[in-house]
């Protein structure tokens, strides 16, 4: 028989000595109801990871389509549970100044590389996972939302049959209404265009006075005069008639003098500084 000394030393009697001097130790601690109880940065994290690690378990669990359909129904909803739990943990996590899981998160896809879709008819967010997705009523679900993709597509010739007079909006006018909006647009504009010419009646009538008054006083000429001044210098007659002169001359020259004759006569112009 051993002596006491060795019964001391123990695996067994130092793990219940242990546990006696402190009862919490190597108790497994409860995950907090609401992750807004938990107040350490490093605890949130811990109870992140253990949701991840219960959802991968029951995702590979639920891939067996022999579960029968009210287990996989069942572990369906204790998937989404654990998603909406592990959001909240995410959420708190980013609160207590820590990283942003949810924005580095890559998607989530199933068989085919398609990222899962949420589906509506169990509430907001609410996602199938394995063989849910063939359960009955959910297969018909995802490919109601999914598009045709063998649906042949209509030929012109098909889409102009159904073109009639209503689309180029021919009969728009017959019912009335257009009608009826139309003429109180018009109505509309009609006032506001007599208003604005009423506003501009003291200005015109300024302006009248203004041409009257220079008429009165140094005739039509002066009255013109004071509105429209002419900034470009006028040429003088006697410039007009050389003008004219010069232009004949040339003309007679071009129809009877040759052209050494007027190359003669230009070099000569030239020199004696006369154009």
């Amino acid at each position: 028989m051993a002596r006491n000394e060795e019964k001391a030393q123990s695996m067994l009697n130092r793990y219940l000595a242990g546990q006696t001097d402190d009862p919490d130790k190597g108790r497994k601690q409860r995950r907090p109801y609401l992750a807004t109880e938990c107040h350490d940065l490093n605890e949130a994290d811990k109870w992140r990871q253990q949701i991840l690690r219960e959802i991968g378990r029951k995702v590979l669990e639920i891939q067996n389509a022999g579960l029968g359909e009210h287990r996989i129904r069942d572990l369906n909803d204790e998937i989404n549970k654990l998603m909406r739990e592990k959001s909240h943990w995410e959420r708190r996590i980013v609160e207590l100044g820590g990283p942003d899981y949810a924005r580095s998160a890559p998607k989530v896809t199933d068989s085919q590389g398609k990222v899962v879709a949420e589906a509506s008819g169990r509430g907001a967010g609410y996602r199938y996972f394995g063989a849910a997705k063939n359960l009955p009523g959910v297969k018909e679900l995802f490919e109601r939302h999914e598009p045709s993709q063998n649906r042949a597509r209509r030929t012109r010739a098909e889409l102009h049959r159904h073109i009639d007079g209503d689309y180029y909006g021919f009969r728009d006018e017959d019912d009335g209404v257009l009608i009826e909006v139309e003429a109180a647009a018009e109505a509309e504009m009609r006032a506001e265009a007599l208003r604005e010419w009423e506003a501009q009646a003291p200005e015109r009538e300024r302006e009248a006075e203004k041409v009257a008054s220079a008429v009165a006083n140094g005739g039509a000429d002066a009255a013109v005069g004071e509105r429209f001044v002419a900034f470009v210098p006028l040429p003088e007659i006697k410039d007009i008639e050389a003008r004219v002169l010069e232009s004949k001359k040339a003309a007679l020259l071009s129809k009877y003098a040759s052209e050494g004759l007027q190359r003669e006569q230009g070099e000569a112009r030239a020199l004696l500084n006369r154009h």
